[in-house]
């Protein structure tokens, strides 16, 4: 799956799950400032899922943000490795 793919297919998720229209733009300005200590970090992963809550426009409960706090630190993701990230996200196994 080429990256191009994978963009595609996450505006798609995302269009799908909320109704709500994401440029490329939108995730890169937001992705721009995400290093693999945002999200060992679990302020800086908080802030992060409000960001993507707010862009669109999706009010996320504090029970979700924990779950996705405790599933991002229990994971065994390589947090360099953003392309097993995106298919996790959109439930792809390779």
């Amino acid at each position: 799956m080429t990256k191009k793919d994978i963009s595609k297919d996450v505006l798609n998720v995302v269009k799908k799950k909320t109704g709500k229209t994401v440029t490329p733009q939108d995730i890169q300005k937001i992705a721009s400032g995400v290093k693999p200590s945002t999200l060992q970090s679990e302020a800086q992963l908080r802030q992060l899922i409000k960001q993507v809550s707010g862009l669109v426009n999706v009010k996320v409960s504090e029970e979700t943000v924990n779950e996705i706090v405790q599933a991002v630190k229990s994971s065994k993701l390589d947090m360099n490795n953003m392309q097993q990230l995106m298919s996790m996200m959109l439930g792809k196994n390779k």
